[in-house]
């Protein structure tokens, strides 16, 4: 299933093919919540979930996923739109367009970890955790820096 949606210039899809996955992996390594990731893990990940492509003709400009059971659950992750086509709105349509999503509907719980974009994602419809004493994680803060070459792989 591939869908595709077009706001001016720009075009926001989920056809994988259309996903530049070098420029995906250049913005992640050097984010503050995926520093250092290995390629191939993003490769991976975006296999494994529903990716958005935010374009600018062909350029890669921006990209979101979501994980998914298609059923009850969805983390929305990976979410980021390039510097210089920020304040344009974007963002915010990328969030409303995944968010309509018809095979993302229903769902009881979506999630997210942010740290430092509350405002756009309040926008979205967004709130603190409403029991964040139910909440419990496994956190490998440094995985990605521990990471031996091809750990990775399959």
């Amino acid at each position: 299933m591939q869908d595709t949606w077009r706001r001016g210039e720009f075009t926001l899809t989920t056809d994988r093919a259309r996903i530049d996955l070098d420029a995906v992996h250049a913005f992640l390594t050097a984010s503050y919540w995926a520093q250092g990731i290995p390629r191939d893990m993003v490769a991976r990940s975006i296999e494994h979930s529903l990716p958005f492509a935010l374009l600018d003709g062909a350029r890669q400009i921006g990209f979101a996923r979501v994980i998914t059971d298609y059923a009850t659950f969805a983390y929305l992750g990976d979410v980021y739109v390039l510097e210089a086509y920020r304040g344009r709105g974007l963002a915010g349509w990328m969030l409303e367009t995944v968010q309509a999503h018809p095979a993302l509907q229903g769902f009881r719980r979506w999630v997210l970890l942010t740290r430092d974009a509350h405002a756009l994602y309040r926008k979205a419809g967004w709130s603190a955790l409403a029991a964040p004493d139910r909440y419990m994680e496994r956190w490998f803060k440094d995985v990605y820096k521990r990471a031996a070459p091809g750990a990775g792989a399959r």
